[in-house]
């Protein structure tokens, strides 16, 4: 009694139909139905097969060459079987794996990056090697005006710290305030050499963010590669920087 109910309310109901082309939108092409779907479906599995035959027909050719699946296959009922490796991991498990170290490279990184900064507000920098030179240009109207000028004389300092790019105190400064902070030349020195080694530290904190950063990308591009989609290698990988591969398109639907 239930399946003629069914049948009966199956025969009175509303029939769904694929929406037609609009007429605003003839220009453009047809509109794919389903059932064009369904052939391009089709086709583009044919022609993969037909690929994947060619590709194994060109593997066989030379019965003589030496191929690896000759050594990593075993016979098991008339059927070659690959052998698996006894530590062998899935696709799933690779690819948690390599998320964790990625998570931990990109922590370490992040933490390397803090004290960077850190170091750099403290050091802020001046009188660094290496550092781009900073310029102060002076403008005069006259040619006279530049055989006599005296750069001392125009900051209003002394001669002997002309060359300081900070700290530089003007002579009414120095006449009106005593100097502060440590005098000893012992002292300034021991300043210095720390002040430097400070400056090598974060040099090598920059460089050490850096190649975390390159390990991170590298990490990235294999936990890329356990994907089946097709790519290609377009760039070989180096030790600044990952390989780059170029990814077949597919669409998500």
């Amino acid at each position: 009694m239930s399946a003629a109910f069914r049948k009966a309310a199956k025969s009175r109901q509303r029939q769904h139909r694929e929406r037609a082309q609009p007429a605003c939108r003839k220009k453009l092409g047809l509109l794919e139905k389903k059932q064009d779907y369904r052939l391009r479906a089709q086709d583009y599995h044919k022609k993969q097969n037909a690929l994947r035959a060619l590709q194994k027909k060109a593997l066989d050719k030379n019965p003589d060459e030496f191929y690896f699946k000759m050594i990593r296959t075993q016979l098991k009922d008339g059927v070659h079987v690959i052998k698996q490796p006894k530590d062998e991991v899935t696709p799933e498990q690779m690819k948690l794996m390599k998320t964790q170290d990625l998570k931990y490279v990109e922590m370490k990184r992040v933490a390397e990056a803090k004290k960077i900064e850190r170091l750099k507000s403290e050091l802020h920098l001046l009188d660094v090697e290496g550092k781009q030179p900073n310029k102060h240009t002076f403008f005069f109207d006259t040619k006279k005006e530049v055989q006599e000028f005296d750069i001392a004389t125009h900051l209003n300092t002394v001669p002997e710290l002309v060359d300081r790019v900070y700290n530089r105190p003007t002579i009414a400064t120095l006449q009106n305030e005593a100097v502060k902070g440590a005098t000893d030349p012992a002292h300034l020195k021991k300043l210095d050499q720390q002040r430097k080694n400070q400056y090598d530290l974060l040099k090598q904190r920059i460089e050490r963010e850096k190649s975390m950063f390159v390990i991170a990308q590298k990490i990235q591009t294999r936990k890329d590669l356990l994907d089946k989609t097709h790519k290609v290698k377009v760039k070989k990988e180096t030790t600044n920087g990952p390989a780059i591969y170029k990814f077949k398109f597919q669409r998500k639907r």
